[in-house]
């Protein structure tokens, strides 16, 4: 029997590696060069594959996915900047407007619908807020006082705003429910409504947080808004 032995070592690609590429006398590919055939008395040659060790392919960069998503630190709490309102004068609509642009945080360059990209909104003189129209007597607002059917209550916004012509009930509760209407529903809404702190009068406790005024903000436009700025 003539003597064997190994003429050519190749090695498969990735590609070819399969759980039989390891075997002795594995089929080959197409471009693998093969070994001539040798003469009558010689010995034959024998032509084995060794499967290569698999390699991570060099991570190139995605250039259909360069959008930047904010990070954890972002939208921390730390790096939130604190806005004021006063609402005497201002009417509910706008004053809503503007309040939830700014804890969504939509006039932010870095504003993303998935995150809290926001800041803080201060409103203060909730009991002077105007309204159009006949609103005053016609805009209702429903609760249940215990969550069962038939103890429901109905309001006007007169009725909720004060009991007399001296004395104010809850104002702060028209601005809360015209400015939560305007947020994100399910649990990212419920996070960023904690943001907004609405007041009667016109003090409030987070004079330490050197809230910006932004209230001649409502009757602008975004143009007019991003001249100012400048």
């Amino acid at each position: 029997m003539q003597r064997m032995f190994i003429s050519q070592l190749c090695i498969l690609p990735p590609l070819f590696q399969t759980k039989h590429s390891g075997f002795f006398g594995a089929r080959l590919p197409s471009h693998a060069a093969r070994a001539p055939r040798a003469s009558s008395g010689t010995a034959s040659p024998l032509t084995t594959c060794v499967a290569a060790t698999p390699s991570a392919p060099p991570q190139a960069r995605d250039r259909w996915n360069i959008t930047y998503y904010p990070k954890g630190a972002d939208a921390a709490a730390l790096q939130k900047q604190w806005y004021i309102i006063d609402a005497e004068g201002q009417t509910l609509g706008r004053l809503a407007t503007l309040a939830a642009t700014h804890i969504r945080g939509k006039n932010s360059p870095a504003y993303s619908p998935s995150m809290d990209m926001g800041g803080y909104v201060i409103v203060i003189n909730a009991e002077k807020v105007a309204v159009t129209g006949r609103k005053e007597t016609d805009k209702t607002y429903f609760r249940h006082a215990v969550g069962r059917p038939g103890s429901w209550t109905v309001e006007t916004l007169r009725d909720l705003r004060k009991v007399s012509d001296e004395e104010w009930r809850i104002p702060e509760r028209i601005l809360e429910k015209a400015i939560r209407g305007m947020l994100p529903k399910g649990k990212l809404g419920n996070h960023l409504f904690r943001h907004l702190k609405v007041y009667k009068g016109a003090s409030h406790p987070h004079v330490a947080q050197t809230p910006t005024d932004i209230t001649r903000h409502i009757n602008l436009r975004p143009s007019e808004v991003a001249a100012l700025k400048e």
